[in-house]
């Protein structure tokens, strides 16, 4: 028996659109199967070191739920490069002026470190309304 390996042609025809809504449901099991999708776990021709997973739109991401605290108590952190210059974030700040990056944020982290990894990332998009531009690619409803 020999291992199959997808071809190019095969990998492009399995590549498809799929629309999530992410209205109340929780962020890390939303992250974590949206990560799945975009690197094609869900699939039979599953290859670790190709891309092989789906596009995902992504709407209502402003309408996500969080358990516990962590409205309150989770910080995100970034360094402005100068001495002194680390700067915290509450995720209640981020949610109320940036949404889609508390979800991107979270796929990010899911996906590889490398790479494939940055690449899948631009295969998310994400709007915190429930209105998109992707109507032409088609996307399928999936429920989670």
């Amino acid at each position: 028996m020999k291992t199959f390996n997808a071809g190019i042609a095969e990998i492009q025809a399995s590549k498809k659109w799929l629309l999530i809504d992410a209205d109340g449901l929780v962020l890390g099991r939303l992250a974590s199967k949206i990560a799945q999708i975009l690197r094609g776990k869900n699939k039979p021709i599953f290859i670790p070191h190709l891309d092989v997973g789906d596009y995902v739109v992504v709407i209502n991401a402003d309408r996500v739920r969080l358990t516990g605290k962590k409205i309150e108590q989770k910080q995100y952190f970034h360094h402005t490069g100068y001495p002194g210059g680390a700067r915290f974030e509450s995720l209640k700040q981020v949610l109320a002026t940036k949404p889609e990056r508390v979800l991107r944020n979270a796929i990010k982290g899911m996906l590889p470190h490398n790479r494939l990894g940055r690449k899948l990332l631009k295969k998310v998009k994400i709007y915190a309304g429930s209105e998109h531009p992707h109507q032409a690619q088609r996307p399928e409803m999936i429920t989670l």
